[in-house]
């Protein structure tokens, strides 16, 4: 049953607040998803979408197989009334979506900087872990040349010395300099923490997307809903519009059923796969077909008629442990000569 929208609460300690956009049909397939792979809670469906609460990172939001885009709700709440009102009444209407509950918009932006900060952290993480994974091996070899080596080591511990005093020597002369570049370091480094810890809302860049349907998209273009809902933003946050190269979307949709406004999480929808290079069957229908035959390790996946093999695709994705088939045809051609000759 299909979820009434309302007001959204900003803030909350059980997670962010998400909505995705699914296919038409596919909501059943992304409601069982979300629960069972992001531990989402207060999930609801309207039409097309299909919001949820989870305290995930991007890492898992990004494995969401039947999703086509993932958003950061800001708002959700009752469509706009446009029968028998005037167009400045309507537009006045748009505008309360940013000036009525500024907290919640600050909230989102703070939810949106948040996920992608620690994206980063643990990108960074990993290729630190991968790094020193290397260079642990490198000491083992290191170590091994040095057991092979000891005796050359033995006689170049005298050129060693000398070496030492040498570079005593240049140590003290290079002393001050190296005083004066850590300082200037140091300085170069709490510049760049205060710039980020003033990089405030202000600096923020951004563009309107939107979408009409319904009664509302017969009155206003999508460029209008968007010029308006753009000026208003300008005037309550001071953030500049940037068309080309923003820092931030906002993607508003406004139909007959609700008015939703988010923020995309990802630049590139869900459903566009690396791993599929030809586009064929929709990916995120591929993906729910597949998980109709409910795959088990060790099981086999036959598409005698795959195509472009979508499916098998998805299914190899999604449980690696399975054996997937693309074509039996020469396997088939007997069993078809022999009802053939049966009839």
């Amino acid at each position: 049953m299909a979820a009434v929208p309302g007001g959204r609460r900003s803030g909350s300690a059980a997670g962010a607040h998400f909505f995705c956009t699914a296919g038409r049909g596919l909501e059943p397939f992304l409601m069982r998803e979300v629960r069972s792979r992001l531990a989402a809670t207060q999930v609801e469906y309207i039409s097309g979408k299909v919001f949820f609460t989870t305290c995930s990172d991007l890492n898992m939001l990004k494995k969401l197989k039947s999703a086509e885009r993932l958003f950061l709700l800001i708002k959700k709440q009752l469509p706009l009334n446009v029968s028998s009102v005037s167009k400045g009444k309507i537009f006045n209407e748009m505008q309360k979506l940013t000036n009525d509950d500024p907290e919640s918009w600050l909230n989102a932006i703070s939810i949106w900087k948040n996920l992608l900060e620690l994206d980063a952290k643990k990108i960074k993480l990993s290729q630190k872990n991968a790094n020193s994974l290397k260079r642990k091996v490198g000491e083992n070899d290191i170590i091994a040349k040095k057991l092979k080596t000891e005796q050359m080591q033995e006689i170049q511990e005298n050129k060693e010395c000398q070496l030492e005093k040498q570079i005593e020597e240049e140590t003290l002369e290079q002393g001050n300099f190296t005083t004066k570049r850590d300082k200037s370091q140091e300085e170069l480094q709490n510049d760049v923490a205060e710039a980020v810890d003033t990089h405030n809302q202000n600096d923020l860049t951004f563009r309107v997307s939107c979408r009409c349907s319904g009664a509302i998209a017969k009155t206003f273009t999508a460029q209008e809903v968007g010029r308006v809902i753009g000026i208003a933003l300008m005037k309550q946050f001071g953030w500049k519009a940037d068309l080309r190269n923003p820092n931030l979307e906002i993607f508003i949709h406004l139909s007959d059923i609700y008015s939703v406004v988010g923020i995309p999480v990802f630049r590139v929808p869900l459903a566009s796969r690396a791993y599929i290079k030809t586009a064929g069957l929709r990916s995120t229908i591929a993906w729910a077909m597949a998980s109709l035959a409910e795959i088990k390790a060790g099981a086999v996946v036959l598409d005698p008629m795959c195509g472009l093999g979508t499916i098998l695709l998805e299914a190899a994705k999604e449980w690696p442990n399975c054996h997937c088939l693309q074509k039996v045809s020469i396997l088939l051609f007997p069993i078809f000569h022999l009802g053939k000759s049966l009839s």
